[in-house]
């Protein structure tokens, strides 16, 4: 059964950090780009970070308004992408969502299995 769990979200203060773990099951996530989304109540779901398959020369993508806070990385032997993200704000509160697809593009229309999501809030 195909698989993704997001984990390490959490309650944190502005300024603080929090890395979330994507992990997969039932696929090697080795051969797929992996994506970060969230979603804040009332709105839209947003691309927030993508990174290339293994198979490809490695390529990022990261939203404006989080490049230079967040970082996406991939432990390929663990079989689990994370997203550092550093000097969180109250307006990176959202439930973060990991997808694996082909294209590390996260208007990409082929973002084929998604996670349940982690809750981050940013809160004093």
């Amino acid at each position: 059964q195909v698989q993704l769990v997001e984990s390490g979200g959490g309650l944190v203060q502005p300024g603080g950090s929090l890395r979330l773990s994507c992990a997969a099951s039932g696929f090697t996530m080795n051969y797929y780009a992996i994506g970060w989304f969230r979603q804040a109540p009332g709105k839209e779901r947003e691309g927030v970070s993508c990174i290339s398959s293994s198979s490809s020369d490695t390529s990022t993508y990261y939203a404006d308004s989080v490049k230079g806070r967040f970082t996406i990385s991939r432990d390929n032997v663990k079989n689990l992408v994370y997203l550092q993200m550093n000097s969180l704000k109250p307006e990176d509160t959202a439930v973060y969502y990991c997808a694996a697809g082909l294209v590390a593009d996260p208007l990409s229309k082929t973002w084929s299995y998604w996670g349940q999501g982690t809750q981050v809030t940013v809160s004093s």
